[in-house]
């Protein structure tokens, strides 16, 4: 609920001069009267009205609707007694701010039959002033229908939009963490196997110090050469942050099998239209992860890989015929699966394994449709 202190500025399209002539115009109604008894107590419903009316914002709960009642009954009042019909204008636009979805028909339904119902009794009376006024009653009644209506879709509007907002927030900062995780894991696989290799070398290299100095001083090569080849994709991972195009870890991915022995064979297209960034860094990270569980656990001699877009998703498909995946191994238990899966969440991707004649890997993530 809006502040009643905050209609003006924010919550109306209407200027504050026409709601101050709607507050001053009923007096003029009222003094029309001549009987001092309907005037005194015109100007008594007057002033309850805009009581009630204030209370209806400030309130809470079930007050709101008791406040907004007692004003309905006062302007059933004045058009009968006054043939004043415009504080009806007021309760559509209060009723508009009313965001319980329940509460806002309800009161919008007897708001609306109680204007009707109190018109027609005027017309059906010959009250002359109404047909005086017949084309302000008409915008009045056009209001009363469709103002409570527009203010309820800007406030909620609004709400969403608030919403929204806060939403994209969080996704940025779990775009981060995930980033910031991401990164964590590319450098523990990245670097962990090189920094092993770096310290068994070293440890070896003292060792053979004193018995075999030309076998230290290779390994002190090694250990320098490995040390560079470390250094150099930390740089490339930490400085640049470029994602892994798909068709480079390809192109790895050839090279690592060929030195392995296995066999290997592309089916499909590598041209990705329709697929992110992000995504295909994605897969590129799983492409890598499950080739090397070809080349260290399945004992194959074949590996095919298969690319399948379309513009819902893009499927990619790693097979060998291998010994096939364990029963712990399929439920995302070892072998660097349980990392893939997490990868493929993050962008809404799935991860199937099957197991005949071989392992089967189908990884599956969707699809941005750019708009042009």
């Amino acid at each position: 609920m809006n502040k009643w202190y905050q209609i003006f500025h924010k919550n109306t399209g209407l200027s504050p001069y026409v709601w101050v002539v709607f507050c001053i115009l009923p007096f003029y109604f009222i003094f029309r009267s001549s009987s001092s008894y309907e005037v005194v107590s015109g100007i008594i419903m007057i002033i309850l009205f805009f009581i009630c009316y204030r209370l209806s914002f400030v309130s809470k709960g079930w007050l709101v609707y008791f406040w907004t009642s007692v004003q309905i009954v006062i302007s059933i009042a004045m058009t009968l007694l006054f043939s004043y019909v415009y504080f009806s204008i007021f309760l559509a636009f209060f009723i508009g701010n009313i965001q319980n979805r329940a509460g806002f028909f309800t009161l919008y339904a007897i708001h609306i039959i109680s204007t009707f119902v109190t018109v027609n009794y005027g017309f059906a009376t010959q009250n002359t002033l109404f047909f005086t006024q017949f084309p302000f009653i008409l915008i009045s009644l056009i209001v009363v229908i469709l103002l409570p209506f527009n203010t309820y879709n800007r406030i909620r509007q609004g709400q969403l939009e608030g919403q929204l907002e806060d939403a994209n927030k969080r996704i940025s900062e779990l775009v981060k963490l995930e980033e910031r995780q991401r990164i964590a894991r590319d450098l523990h696989d990245t670097l962990g196997q090189k920094l092993s290799l770096i310290g068994l070398k070293s440890d070896l290299a003292g060792k053979l110090m004193t018995k075999n100095p030309a076998q230290a001083q290779a390994e002190m090569i090694d250990v320098r050469q490995t040390a560079r080849a470390a250094l150099k994709e930390v740089r490339e991972m930490v400085t640049q942050m470029r994602g892994t195009r798909l068709e480079d870890e390809l192109f790895r991915v050839k090279q690592i099998l060929k030195a392995a022995e296995i066999e290997f064979e592309l089916e499909g297209d590598l041209r990705l239209e329709n697929t992110n960034l992000l995504n295909e860094n994605v897969l590129s990270m799983c492409l890598k992860e499950a080739v090397t569980n070809v080349v260290k656990h399945s004992g194959a001699s074949l590996c095919t890989v298969g690319i399948e877009s379309s513009h819902t998703e893009l499927v990619l498909r790693v097979k060998d015929n291998g010994i096939g995946i364990a029963e712990q191994a399929r439920n995302y238990r070892g072998h660097g699966l349980q990392g893939m899966k997490e990868r493929l969440e993050f962008v809404n991707g799935t991860l199937e394994i099957s197991s005949n004649a071989g392992a089967l890997l189908t990884i599956r993530v969707p699809n941005v449709l750019r708009q042009v």
